[in-house]
């Protein structure tokens, strides 16, 4: 069974940085692809990055390309979000979500976070 928590969100300015967690309380986290989404109120969740099984591959949405890094730590059950040069765009509630498959399409994940707040500040 998947458990995902996230964690790491918060308040920052424009032209800031934060990392985002996302831990797995499970047996079978390096099993997954972890995908980030995040959604913006009034707005549908999007795809922001992926990683595959074992952190060879990744795959960034347009926007955030060149800003946010996503990576794993199997050991530690743990997917990370670096995000930098934050834009006040940036600002939505971002989730953690794994997936049998390298995919990019929010209906193919199977388990999700609870979400984290991420605020860019003008």
């Amino acid at each position: 069974q998947v458990q995902l928590v996230e964690s790491g969100g918060g308040l920052v300015q424009a032209g800031g940085s934060l990392r985002l967690s996302c831990r797995d309380s499970g047996r079978t986290f390096s099993s997954y692809v972890m995908g980030w989404f995040r959604q913006a109120p009034g707005k549908e969740r999007v795809f922001v990055a992926a990683i595959n099984w074992s952190g060879g591959t990744t795959y960034y949405a347009d926007s955030v390309k060149g800003r946010f890094t996503i990576s794993r730590d199997n050991g530690k059950n743990t997917v990370y979000l670096q995000m930098n040069s934050l834009k006040p765009e940036d600002t939505a509630v971002y989730y953690c979500a794994a997936a049998q498959r390298f995919v990019m399409r929010r209906e193919d994940y199977e388990y999700w976070g609870q979400g984290t707040q991420v605020t860019v500040s003008s």
